[in-house]
């Protein structure tokens, strides 16, 4: 008679899951990727070198996640790590530069954009991490609002404030993100 066990078909697959090698690969082959991410978000030379070695510490140390998944986990990895760096939250503005932002709207949006490095960093914390995340990360907004602690409707309105802030700094075109 067969026991419980024997009616399982047990396959021997390589382990799918990322390794501590995986994600030392990633973050060799991807540094440069990663740690522009990095200062992007902090605005800071010494913060995005402490959030990138973090991100290397963190993924190698307690991440189980798929091996197709590596790159983007390290890229949450660091997001993450901005954040709790930072702790960015919206500002208290009003929204009057709805109308101003629409009309800039399609010369931004163009595929392929670029933007001024120098100009992204001279955004306010809040909308920097928002224009990072949801426009260069294409993160969504409402996964932007559960990682910044803050609403959807926030997450909107810091990103109308970065994109006026990039179109009226006339600075457009001299790095590609």
């Amino acid at each position: 008679m067969r026991g419980p066990d024997s009616n399982r078909v047990r396959r021997r697959e390589p382990n799918s899951y990322a390794t501590r090698e995986d994600f030392i690969s990633v973050f060799s082959e991807d540094r440069n990727e990663l740690f522009q991410l990095s200062l992007l978000l902090t605005g800071d030379h010494k913060k995005a070198e402490k959030c990138f070695v973090a991100g290397i510490e963190n993924c190698v140390s307690q991440s189980r996640v798929f091996k197709e998944w590596a790159r983007t986990w390290a890229k949450r990895i660091i997001v993450e790590n901005a954040i709790r760096e930072l702790r960015p939250h919206p500002s208290l503005r009003g929204s009057s530069s709805v109308a101003t932002v629409f009309s800039h709207r399609g010369k931004l949006s163009d595929p392929g954009g670029h933007f001024d490095v120098d100009a992204v960093l001279g955004l306010e914390d809040f909308e920097r991490f928002v224009f990072v995340m949801s426009v260069l990360e294409h993160y969504s907004h409402h996964e932007c609002a559960l990682l910044l602690g803050c609403s959807a409707s926030e997450i909107r309105e810091g990103r109308l404030h970065a994109l006026e802030h990039l179109a009226t700094s006339g600075q457009r075109a001299s790095f590609a993100l």
